[in-house]
């Protein structure tokens, strides 16, 4: 299985450009019908409005959490064949980025007959770490630093 990049590749003024053409790290955005008249024919783009990825320090994670971003840190094994294979941001609670940039992996749920809902999705920055207990609905960056 292909390892995903982990680090940054293009350094400060990369990391600037890709904050300031998707946010930044923690939010992304969905556009919507703009409601304000024109005087003129110029062409109405879309308002935006800004979906806020929440955070989460790392000890509140649960252990599973903790086991699963060290396997990630480790490049695996991996206990389910869909680990580390690609997030495709279908709903678009995550920064917009390009394909392949985001990657998923299972935080096993005690007592769930199957994966369960609880994953971590990474992206290519360093400690670009997302922890989801509901299956997408909801994303919180995870904190290192608390």
């Amino acid at each position: 299985m292909k390892i995903p990049p982990r680090i940054t590749r293009f350094g400060a003024a990369g990391a600037l450009a890709s904050a300031l053409l998707v946010g930044g790290p923690a939010v992304a955005a969905t556009p919507t019908t703009a409601t304000a008249p024109v005087a003129h024919s110029a062409t109405v783009r879309p308002a935006l409005h800004v979906k806020a990825v929440g955070d989460i320090c790392y000890s509140k994670l649960p252990s599973q959490a903790h086991d699963t971003l060290n396997l990630i840190a480790k490049g695996g094994p991996y206990p389910y064949p869909k680990d580390g294979t690609v997030f495709s941001n279908r709903e678009g609670v995550l920064p917009q980025q390009k394909s392949g940039y985001y990657h998923e992996y299972t935080v096993k749920t005690p007592g769930s007959p199957d994966r369960g809902a609880r994953r971590i999705v990474t992206g290519e920055k360093k400690d670009e770490d997302y922890y989801t207990a509901d299956h997408y609905k909801s994303f919180d960056l995870v904190d290192r630093g608390c």
